[in-house]
């Protein structure tokens, strides 16, 4: 029931969280008018970086000068690593290189030598054993280097007394500044995991939507049944008062509904209720009176059959309650997730109402269930895998899409923040999940743009994704059509 495209935007959305929030590395800045200690503390502090980045097999050298890795074999488990490309990716790193505000060929002698003894740390050892590094585990490994191959290395202590700003508190400065950048990422996995639950219960509470919208129908029948009665119990009671129509409020699709047990089963379980909005009730039923559909319903005399009542509901959701002002206030006041999955569940809704009222004669709601939260398996595990492989990919996908980006028209620096979470989701969907045809991630993703970010991102972000399948068919890749 809940469908793909309302799981692509979910994620959309929490990626797009998660990534405004979370700074992978957090990049210190030099304070204003610093002592001699902090100044050489900062010094070495962006050198250690650059050193960091050059153990791990990075470029920092801006065509200055030779690697001193140069004729070393490459240490395969911190090579291209994880973190050296997530530090890489950081602007302010690439601004450091670009700018030569570091000076990393002080330590040029002794990096052959801080290299090959990296192999033989314990965190190494252990670290070369697991199966699938996490960038996490990549930050436990570079803090016992740093630990150990920097802080307490006499050699590399001894390169850094060149610089004739050293002074020992400066150097324990700029260690414990790296340790802190490195360690502070620690602080990501707990937003990591809070968007993984949020996703989870977004999902949860979607579905919880779709079973308040159906239980308005009886919510508003029970409404407009006491309305009757108490016209029955007027001082003066007229003759309509005491002889009312009842067809309205004895629909056989509510009833219907109302008897379905997985419906009331979910209703109790989760204690879903709309007592908290007795003037949402009373607004829509209000607007549902005053609406022609009823009008035309109450004026055809004969009793109706369950299609027919079915049918009513389905014009009085569609027409008056899912377009309703006063809903949409009471869903912001309820779920900070409903307003945006109003669309789906509403439509999901209507396939509900239609689907119990061709129940054939004699079949009862028991053998016509309310949809299930998920098609299959599959599609529960849709969202999360989707996420994960986002995260994971998300500095690889970044850089795919800056390759592409016609920098004569576009500064992929100003590039609107969600085009590229939803570029980077659209590029994971294409490449992680070989079944779901290429047109299919390419128009769903196109009208999350369309709706969700500027009025140019559809067109723009459908020629970043052609160019980016085209070079991944042509590099092999991609295999799919």
């Amino acid at each position: 029931m809940i469908n793909r495209v309302l799981i692509r935007i979910k994620v959309v959305q929490l990626l797009y969280s998660y990534l405004l929030s979370q700074n992978e590395f957090r990049i210190e800045s030099q304070v204003e008018h610093p002592s001699r200690d902090k100044k050489y503390g900062y010094s070495l502090y962006l050198d250690l970086l650059m050193l960091v980045l050059e153990l791990s097999g990075i470029d920092v050298s801006n065509g200055r000068r030779e690697s001193p890795l140069r004729g070393l074999a490459r240490i395969k488990h911190i090579n291209q690593g994880q973190l050296a490309k997530s530090l890489n990716a950081n602007f302010e790193i690439r601004d450091i290189i670009v700018k030569e505000r570091a000076n990393p060929e002080l330590f040029d002698a002794i990096i052959p030598s801080i290299y090959e003894a990296i192999p033989e740390l314990p965190a190494y050892k252990s670290f070369a054993k697991i199966k699938a590094p996490t960038l996490h585990d990549e930050v436990v490994l570079w803090l016992s280097i740093v630990e150990n191959l920097f802080a307490k290395n006499q050699a590399f202590m001894n390169a850094a007394r060149e610089n004739e700003d050293f002074t020992m508190a400066g150097f324990e400065r700029g260690i414990a500044s790296l340790k802190s950048t490195l360690g502070n990422y620690g602080d990501n996995r707990s937003l990591l995991i809070h968007a993984r639950n949020s996703l989870d219960h977004s999902m949860e509470k979607a579905y919880e939507l779709y079973h308040d919208l159906l239980l308005l129908a009886s919510e508003i029948t029970d409404e407009q049944a006491e309305r009757l009665d108490n016209a029955k119990h007027k001082f003066y009671p007229t003759d309509e008062d005491l002889h009312p129509d009842m067809r309205f409020v004895a629909n056989k699709y509510v009833q219907e509904l109302s008897a379905n047990e997985e419906f009331r089963s979910f209703i109790e379980d989760k204690k879903v209720t709309w007592v908290a909005q007795d003037s949402l009730i009373t607004d829509l039923l209000t607007a549902i009176l005053e609406s022609d559909i009823y009008r035309e319903y109450m004026a055809k005399p004969g009793e109706k059959t369950l299609e027919e009542d079915a049918a009513l509901w389905r014009a009085l959701y569609k027409d008056v309650i899912l377009p309703s002002d006063a809903l949409a206030e009471a869903l912001e006041s309820r779920s900070i997730y409903w307003n945006d999955d109003l669309q789906e569940m509403g439509t999901f809704v209507l396939k509900t109402i239609r689907r119990i009222g061709m129940l054939s004669q004699g079949e009862n709601s028991k053998s016509h269930p309310i949809m299930p939260m998920y098609k299959d398996d599959e599609d529960s595990r849709f969202g999360a895998d989707l996420f994960n492989n986002a995260v994971k990919h998300c500095n690889e996908y970044k850089e795919l899409i800056e390759k592409f980006v016609n920098t004569s028209r576009w500064d992929a620096d100003r590039l609107a923040f969600m085009d590229i979470v939803i570029m980077i989701t659209a590029i994971t969907e294409i490449i992680n999940y070989p079944s779901i045809p290429l047109a299919v991630s390419f128009n769903e993703y196109i009208e999350i743009a369309n709706y969700y970010s500027t009025p140019r991102s559809g067109a723009f972000i459908n020629g970043i994704l052609y160019s980016v399948t085209k070079h991944l068919k042509e590099e092999g890749t991609l295999l799919k059509a």
